[in-house]
């Protein structure tokens, strides 16, 4: 059975080269804005800002 609630999953994409490196759970209740992290890119290889898409099934 399906979890009930406010949380969503959603990608992190690097702004650089545009690739989707992490999958992470946000609350939209409480995190009403967009997420922009920065984080590491695997393809990039180097620190890099990331922001919220919605995750590819």
């Amino acid at each position: 059975m399906a979890k009930k609630g406010s949380r969503i999953d959603l990608g992190l994409v690097c702004e650089v080269c545009k690739s989707v490196n992490y999958v992470v759970e946000k609350n939209k209740v409480n995190t009403t804005s967009a997420l922009k992290l920065n984080k590491f890119c695997k393809k990039c290889r180097k620190h890099t800002s990331h922001k919220e898409t919605k995750k590819l099934d």
